[in-house]
């Protein structure tokens, strides 16, 4: 099984360019109407978050209550990654010496999406 998070955006054609600067990576437009992207996939170290816009997937309300969990490789992208949602953002959770030995931060970026973010030093 593999699980991938499905975040829904508003305009998810200029979105997934947004993810694109905070991440990296590579996009693939899955489905389009038009000029709109109604589908689209963005391709991250082996990873694959899957966007969907409003239009396409028709959320209840903005965030859905779903968080998603990033496990991050190094503390300087762990430290930019915060910085970028923050900066648009929500810091539900500062950025904190966890007990695992690493950081956590909890941040709700500019789209509603709630991103737990730690890094694990080893």
């Amino acid at each position: 099984m593999i699980a991938n998070p499905f975040i829904v955006v508003e305009n998810c054609k200029d979105e997934i360019r947004y993810y694109q600067s905070v991440f990296g990576g590579e996009i693939a437009i899955l489905r389009k109407q038009g000029e709109e992207v109604l589908n689209a996939d963005l391709h991250v170290e082996g990873v694959t978050l899957k966007f969907a816009d409003t239009q396409a997937a028709k959320p209840v309300m903005k965030g859905d209550y779903v968080r998603v969990f990033l496990r991050i490789e190094t503390e300087e992208a762990f430290q930019r990654i915060y910085g970028e949602f923050a900066a648009e953002g929500i810091i539900n959770s500062e950025a904190y010496e966890a007990p695992f030995n690493g950081l956590l931060a909890i941040v709700t970026d500019r789209n509603g999406v709630c991103w737990v973010l730690s890094y694990y030093r080893t």
